[in-house]
């Protein structure tokens, strides 16, 4: 066999590591602020106490998979109630279409979890080996102590926040202080243990190394957002009316037959997805403003107005400079009333639903085998299971009785002495009944029942439609 000489033809080039400068201005605050709160509440938020009584967890924040049940403060959310989750899913997903078609991805550049942790990783990248050509030159320089120890710093800081990170996700499954102490005494559940280390490992990925490949290859988000945007929506753009013909300028040089940008490529330099935003409107693009903060401190130096890059709607862009002024942003229009329509009907239903909830709930089923007995009487009884949901954070006595038959005769199976007229069930649980329904009654058609339970202390009703059986199908 002979070796070809001919070059290896590849179909994709290799991803680039894009190297974000470091810049300050408006934006940049914004975006330090929306870091610092949002982390805050991210790993604050499972200490926050709230006191539901002796009987219920006083986590503000707990979704406790053991007992199947979720609390926010105030609300408690039960199996039963997972039309509470579709109607927050609901409200989350339109409230997000609502602010992009307004404020364009602006979501994606201060607030997506992706975006906050990478730029805190960069952050501790850039406080470690320095700012961009720094960080470029250690990276693609050759092994020496200095790049040995930066690298193995920032990566040992990188491991650091993605456990802290890792380790409160998981305070929102259990009790917060209980949890953290049981890392101090040793006695943590291999369980725990592994979605800790899990979710570490994916945290210290994402952040660390695929950043900007995130948003653009796994996040679906960036791939239909151009459907919510209008001519009206206040997206980051490049005012290449005012700018071109682009080139360098020195101080002192006339502007005459030429734009006012420079060409220095800083919006570049500091986008996190290394775009050039003077090429137009990208999928790329996460709105978070550092060009226009770099674009606004170079037309300070060379003595220009600012705002050649800036937050702006397509309309107002494709005007003269001097009608600009004139056409003002509209927020409320077709698109942006349907979503607020949606949201006031979404929010409104899950509001009368949390209102109108009630502290008890009833279910029967009807036993399968047998479906009834033929007693020596002469009397007919069927099997049911009741499931009594108590909501509340009492330990409640309720009495159960059916209507729809004559003569009906209750009895409770199971230990004990157990009444129907004295059914207990402890706060927030479900108990669980064995009940017989006997009556005289002739072989025909099932005879439709109605269960009725009672609370003995609150006086609640709630009704069950059921069957009641005497012959074989």
């Amino acid at each position: 066999m002979t070796e070809s000489n001919e070059p290896e033809i590849t179909f994709f080039a290799k991803q680039e590591r894009i190297y974000p400068k470091r810049v300050w201005g408006r934006y940049r605050k914004l975006k330090w602020v929306a870091m610092v709160i949002t982390l805050g509440i991210y790993y604050l938020a499972p200490f926050i106490r709230w006191d539901r009584g002796p009987n219920a967890p006083d986590q503000a924040i707990l979704i406790d998979l053991p007992n199947r049940r979720a609390y926010w403060f105030f609300i408690e959310i039960w199996p039963q109630e997972v039309y509470f989750l579709t109607g927050i899913l609901i409200l989350a997903a339109v409230a997000l279409f609502f602010v992009t078609s307004l404020f364009g991805r602006v979501w994606c550049g201060y607030f997506c979890p992706q975006t906050v942790w990478t730029d805190l990783f960069v952050w501790v990248e850039r406080i470690v080996q320095g700012d961009r050509n720094k960080r470029k030159k250690l990276r693609e320089g050759p092994w020496t102590f200095e790049k040995l120890w930066k690298m193995a710093a920032t990566h040992f800081l990188w491991l650091v926040i993605a456990w802290v990170t890792a380790g409160s996700f998981v305070l929102y499954f259990n009790d917060a202080p209980t949890l953290v102490w049981s890392f101090f005494e040793l006695n943590v559940s291999s369980t725990v243990l592994a979605f800790i280390a899990g979710l570490t490992f994916s945290t210290y990925v994402m952040a660390g190394f695929a950043r900007e490949q995130v948003c653009i290859y796994m996040c679906p988000y960036a791939r239909f957002q151009s459907a919510m945007f209008d001519s009206d929506t206040l997206i980051i753009g490049y005012d290449e009316v005012r700018g071109e013909k682009r080139g360098k300028h020195k101080k002192g040089e006339p502007w005459d037959g030429r734009g006012h940008c420079v060409d220095c490529t800083a919006c570049v330099q500091v986008c996190p997805m290394g775009i050039d935003i003077r090429d137009g409107l990208q999928m790329e693009c996460i709105a978070c403003g550092l060009c226009v903060d770099a674009c606004n401190n170079i037309m300070d130096k060379v003595e220009l107005p600012r705002g050649l890059i800036r937050y702006d709607t397509e309309r107002r862009m494709s005007l003269p400079e001097a009608e600009r002024s004139k056409k003002v942003v509209h927020l409320m229009r077709p698109r942006t009333f349907y979503y607020v329509v949606i949201l006031a009907l979404v929010g409104g239903v899950m509001l009368y639903a949390l209102i109108t909830r009630a502290p008890q709930e009833l279910h029967v089923l009807h036993d399968r085998n047998p479906l009834f007995v033929a007693l020596s009487d002469g009397s007919i009884r069927n099997g049911y299971v009741l499931k009594i949901l108590n909501k509340t954070h009492d330990h409640r006595r309720y009495s159960v009785s059916v209507e729809g038959l004559e003569n009906v005769v209750l009895e409770i199976q199971g230990a004990g002495d157990i009444q129907p007229e004295n059914l207990y069930v402890e706060a927030d649980s479900v108990g669980s009944f064995h009940i017989t329904v006997s009556a005289a009654v002739e072989a025909g058609p099932p005879v439709p029942v109605t269960f009725i339970l009672i609370d003995k202390q609150s006086g609640e009703r709630s009704v069950y439609e059921s069957i009641f059986v005497s012959e074989r199908g």
